[in-house]
């Protein structure tokens, strides 16, 4: 089991399908469901938790998606030069006038050469790995049944083949609904060519409306799919990854559950989206920040949410399941929800911002968003410079971390401004002055006696957060204190050409993998410094790490350059967004510069 894996989904489920065809994640019936497909963390060689197609005496496999799509295409030939084609996706397209996305899985097998035998298995688990299902037969349907979930297979081949996981001659295609416990009444054959060309088509009028840069396009391209399947449409949530317990690095057990919604990672992820014009997730987002993050009263607020409320986010074992490649513990819920992590008042408020100023949307922000937002704004003041958990999730100890501060900074700047677009002006006033004042606390708190920004205030830490601290505003890119950071960052935390969250023990010891967005930072950093070459240089490196599907985990281990980390992680591709975007040739510098 490797992270060898591509992704399927339609902002409602996702699933991850290894190079061979076989789904090995699938949580049902949404996002941060239950794994019914979970062999991705059930040990080496699991014998449960996935869906595949065995096919007799296959010696290769070549896998693809349809351009510009969430649809995969998996090809197995045999010995005897049979081939068979999988294609997968989950249906997504505008029906009768609204967003259809059901918790529904489609698996096509086309014969191309010859006739292939082949077994269609699909062993399902339940609640989390602990529960067999039992399993009915229908005339053209079988129903998976957990103690809280039904699973139902429709199929135009004979049910006795799936129920038996028997051979057969493949002579023409078959199609396999895998979702709810609802009947299909249509033709199976002629549903899932339509389902298929619609999901197509939907795909590619979302892609057409890119703004890619000239350079990299395939790679934003599929990056920006995948950020997309991070999302979950019908709250607006956005999980940091589909996935749970994948190490950080070997052995490590620092595995955690990233299937909710961090504000943080919330708010890089749009802010990459918006990059390229798809502002929707923005808005979704900002709809769930309402429903469910914003109070009327001065509550502080958690790092993380579940994609729904009705979701516990605290943190437990599942026992069951023996880990990715046996290294568990496999964790569901997050102890992080807990934590105080003060930079998540300016992740709501740069979120939200762009609302006011950007009139391509059908709501813009006015002055009721405007009140909903003062809150946050009392609340980043009163923890501006106070200790927390730091946007690396300490768990044994808190401190007061420059990202933190330099985020409500950036809260109380934002809200200056727009205080000031929606008619507040005596509360824009109080806010620039207030954000002036904390600016100049801050800086001289990070520098350092080498002049250089300290991950801590009134420390000496290299942390790559600092990286970002242009990025905020806090400091303009060409200010010495952030060269001289990029310096310590290339002598303390680059490693193999990766760069590491920090050079410190943390509570589990030194990281052994360097986490992939710190090297996209450090690749923006020295572009915004002018070194544009040395970044283009290391921008390739990274890119040279995603795996066959275009995609990218959390960690990688720098010298193996081997993935590791929950998959895909959306951090992962909103660096490879920005850098691309940032280092990329002009699209008139490349098509019509004199030669």
């Amino acid at each position: 089991m490797t992270l060898d894996l591509a992704v399927i989904g339609n902002c409602s489920i996702a699933s991850l399908i290894d190079r061979n065809a076989r789904h090995n994640w699938f949580c049902f019936p949404r996002l941060d469901g239950d794994p019914v497909f979970c062999a991705l963390v059930d040990g080496t060689d699991p014998v449960r938790g996935f869906m595949d197609v065995a096919v007799r005496d296959a010696v290769t496999s070549s896998q693809r998606y349809l351009p510009n799509t969430a649809v995969l295409e998996t090809t197995i030939t045999d010995r005897n030069g049979g081939e068979v084609r999988i294609v997968d996706f989950a249906p997504r397209f505008t029906r009768y006038g609204r967003s259809f996305r059901p918790p529904l899985l489609v698996r096509r097998i086309e014969p191309v050469a010859k006739r292939v035998r082949l077994a269609v298995r699909i062993r399902p688990v339940f609640n989390y790995g602990a529960e067999k299902p039992s399993v009915s037969v229908g005339s053209n349907h079988l129903r998976y049944s957990g103690p809280q979930a039904t699973l139902r297979v429709t199929a135009d081949m004979a049910t006795a083949h799936i129920f038996e996981e028997s051979e057969f001659a493949l002579d023409r295609p078959v199609n396999l609904f895998i979702g709810s416990d609802e009947s299909v009444p249509e033709n199976p054959d002629a549903l899932a060519q339509s389902f298929l060309a619609q999901t197509i088509e939907d795909w590619r009028t979302w892609v057409r409306g890119l703004s890619v840069p000239f350079e990299w396009q395939s790679e934003v391209i599929r990056s920006a799919i995948t950020l997309k399947l991070c999302s979950c449409e019908d709250t607006g949530a956005i999980v940091a990854a589909l996935t749970t317990s994948i190490p950080e690095a070997p052995n490590s057990s620092r595995n955690w559950d990233y299937r909710f919604c961090w504000l943080r990672d919330a708010f890089f992820t749009v802010g990459a989206l918006n990059r390229l014009g798809a502002t929707r997730t923005m808005e979704g987002f900002i709809r769930f920040v309402i429903d469910t993050v914003l109070r009327e009263d001065d509550v502080l607020i958690a790092p993380l949410y579940p994609v729904s409320a009705a979701v516990s986010s605290i943190e437990r074992l599942a026992p069951a399941l023996r880990g990715y490649q046996e290294m568990g513990p496999v964790r569901i819920g997050n102890a992080a929800v807990s934590q105080v992590q003060n930079d998540v008042y300016g992740s709501i408020i740069l979120t939200a911002a762009q609302m006011f100023w950007d009139e391509r949307l059908t709501h813009t922000g006015d002055a009721t968003l405007y009140r909903q937002l003062r809150g946050m704004g009392r609340l980043a003041g009163r923890c501006v410079v106070t200790p927390d958990a730091g946007p690396w999730e300490y768990r044994g100890r808190v401190s007061v971390h420059t990202y933190s501060a330099a985020m409500c900074w950036a809260a109380l700047h934002r809200l200056a401004l727009i205080a000031e677009r929606v008619g507040e002006s005596a509360d824009a006033a109080e806010w620039d002055a207030l954000a002036l004042k904390l600016r100049k606390e801050i800086i001289a708190r990070a520098t350092t006696q080498g002049g250089w920004l300290s991950g801590v205030l009134d420390a000496e830490i290299a942390d790559a957060t600092c990286l970002l601290l242009p990025e905020i505003g806090l400091l303009p890119a060409n200010d010495s204190r952030v060269a001289k950071t990029l310096d310590v960052v290339a002598k303390r935390l680059v490693r193999d050409g990766f760069v590491m969250r920090y050079d410190e023990a943390d509570d589990f010891g030194h990281p052994e993998t360097a986490f992939l967005v710190c090297t996209f930072w450090y690749i923006d950093a020295l572009a915004l410094a002018g070194r544009r070459e040395e970044a283009r240089e290391i921008f390739k490196t990274v890119l040279s790490v995603r795996n066959a599907a275009g995609l990218l985990s959390e960690d990688v281990l720098p010298q193996a350059r081997a993935l590791w980390g929950n998959f895909p992680q959306a951090y992962s591709h909103v660096g490879l967004i920005h850098s691309a975007a940032r280092l990329s040739r002009g699209w008139e510098e490349a098509l019509w510069r004199a030669s």
